[in-house]
């Protein structure tokens, strides 16, 4: 049975996720503008494992008095199936858009007793000319560029408890509306540490579900919360007066940050939804079948 908070109706239901592999870095430059460029350059093409090699985003930004070498940067964080499938968007991800990025350097976001290459793959484009040097047992890398030197260190943390696809589904009757309350999801989620919105501005209108009349088609549309579907498919999900919905998903490096996540993510929801044409609020639940991570949305109000 669903249950009203401040107007708006929570159903009950869990959010449907699944374990994946995750890992954490940190780019700094000579500037906060461009740790932020390189980080988000880095970050593109990454809002699904369904389409993109991975899921990426930044996860917060940091000052001088928290990085390796004493400048700005922000720790962003990727998440694939397994740690096989991050290795070649790590690599390619920081050649492309961190080593190329002026000023910049990289680090492990986060330690760990599993480890994966950070510097491993770009320390080539050295050309031989690289260098290494081990400080405090710690391998770091130093690669000839035309505005210095580029320095990475060799390995990051890597995880293989981290969650994917933690989803909170928002119904309104109006568009504007509906896209203010999740911006301001998104803002509350942003402050929780560990997590990640990979889709653009963290939030998705093209909700999936599982497979497709179409050949290589692995998801398709969300029939059952289209609006314009409306009448026309066997089952909607909507209300007559429901104009739009609206998904956030969220990955994190642990099952309780995707918790504390999804508990800030509705909060806020709840906090000025109703005002703005929220009425409800559900999630992504698949039988059970697809995630072995399950948030009940109940209780985390």
């Amino acid at each position: 049975m669903s249950k009203t908070v401040n107007g708006v109706a929570i159903d009950d239901t869990f959010a449907e996720a699944f374990g994946m592999s995750g890992t954490g870095i940190i780019i700094t430059a000579d500037t906060l503008k461009w740790a932020r460029i390189a980080a988000t350059v880095a970050t593109g093409f990454g809002t699904s494992v369904i389409g993109c090699g991975a899921e990426c985003g930044i996860d917060k930004e940091l000052s001088p008095d928290e990085t390796p070498d004493g400048r700005p940067g922000v720790r962003i964080l990727i998440f694939g199936f397994s740690p096989d499938a991050l290795v070649p968007q790590i690599r390619n991800r920081i050649g492309q858009c961190v080593l190329t990025s002026p000023g910049s350097a990289c680090y492990a976001g986060f330690k760990a007793d599993k480890t994966i290459g950070l510097g491993k793959g770009p320390r080539l484009f050295g050309d031989g000319f690289q260098t290494a040097k081990k400080l405090g047992g710690t391998r770091y890398w130093r690669v000839p560029v035309m505005d210095g030197e580029f320095v990475i260190e060799e390995e990051t943390g890597l995880t293989t408890d981290a969650v994917g696809g933690g989803n909170m589904l928002i119904l309104g009757t109006d568009r504007a509306g509906l896209l203010e309350t999740a911006e301001a999801a998104v803002d509350a989620i942003a402050k929780v540490d560990d997590v990640i919105t990979p889709f653009p501005g963290g939030i998705v209108r093209s909700g999936s579900k599982v497979g497709a009349k179409y050949a290589g088609m692995f998801a398709s549309t969300n029939d059952a919360f289209c609006p314009t579907l409306r009448g026309t498919v066997k089952k909607t999900e909507l209300a007559p007066d429901t104009l739009a919905v609206l998904e956030i998903v969220i990955d994190g490096l642990t099952s309780k940050a995707v918790a504390d996540a999804m508990r800030a993510g509705l909060k806020a929801v709840t906090d000025v939804g109703a005002k703005r044409g929220v009425t409800r609020i559900t999630a992504g639940n698949y039988g059970g079948k697809l995630g072995q991570h399950h948030y009940h949305l109940k209780d985390l109000i």
